[in-house]
């Protein structure tokens, strides 16, 4: 069990920049792909990046693939998500998923979720 906590979440304007946050705790964090997915008002949730065990592969959906990087410290059980040239239509709930033996794009593989953070940007 890998408990997963989002942060930096909040209100960037259009065009702005922002890091979010994923902090584990409880397991084998180091053991484990990480990936971030997002869930727009009223559309099915999304893929947005994923990092492999030691941090030197990743992946990008293709909604944000020029506009974000992603980044993991196994030391601090800590992944970022840095996110740039942000626009209205990011805006989302973002989630932090981990459980994944492989780096994959698909959340059926990642089995620990974190709640969620609330990413809004403003037109």
């Amino acid at each position: 069990q890998v408990d997963l906590v989002e942060s930096g979440g909040g209100v960037v304007q259009n065009g702005g920049s922002k890091t979010l946050v994923c902090t584990a705790s409880g397991g084998s964090f180091s053991d484990y792909a990480v990936a971030w997915f997002r869930r727009a008002p009223g559309k099915e949730r999304e893929f947005v990046a994923a990092i492999d065990i030691f941090g030197r592969t990743a992946y990008f959906g293709d909604s944000m693939e020029d506009r974000v990087s992603i980044s993991r410290d196994n030391a601090k059980n800590t992944v970022w998500l840095h996110m740039n040239s942000l626009k209205p239509e990011d805006t989302a709930v973002y989630y932090c998923a981990t459980g994944a033996l492989v780096t994959t794009t698909l959340e059926q593989n990642y089995g620990w979720w974190g709640q969620g953070t609330q990413v809004t940007v403003s037109s």
